[in-house]
């Protein structure tokens, strides 16, 4: 049951925050294209790739600390199923280059996100 409490505060967390982000693209950015879910979809690999290579993997709570950031907070933060629809979308739209502008960028600047976290992580 504890397991289930700590995924479920991370979750509120991370959807509240993938919420503020989003709204917060959108009136900064516009509509035009998905700034928010790419900014989120960045964030999430960030914090994942930076929390699960940190020295405090090896610690007795890591697997509390692992449920609540990694499944609960970036499970209710990251928005993988925002960028495929968006993606859809823009091929739907006609917008051919900003559809492959979003997947790529959300592709390879999330990678580079995690491998920036995994760097940090390792790094303490």
């Amino acid at each position: 049951m504890y397991d289930f409490l700590l995924i479920s505060l991370g979750a509120i967390l991370g959807a509240n925050a993938r919420y503020l982000i989003s709204k917060l693209a959108l009136q900064r950015m516009g509509p035009t294209f998905p700034y928010g879910t790419l900014t989120i979809n960045v964030l999430g690999s960030l914090v994942i790739g930076f929390f699960m290579a940190g020295p405090w993997k090896h610690s007795p709570s890591m697997k509390a600390a692992s449920l609540f950031v990694a499944v609960g907070f970036c499970g209710g933060f990251t928005t993988f199923s925002s960028y495929a629809f968006e993606s859809v979308t823009l091929f739907e739209r006609g917008d051919w280059f900003l559809a492959g502008a979003n997947i790529a960028a959300n592709n390879v600047l999330s990678l580079v996100a995690v491998l920036v976290g995994v760097a940090l992580g390792r790094s303490l």
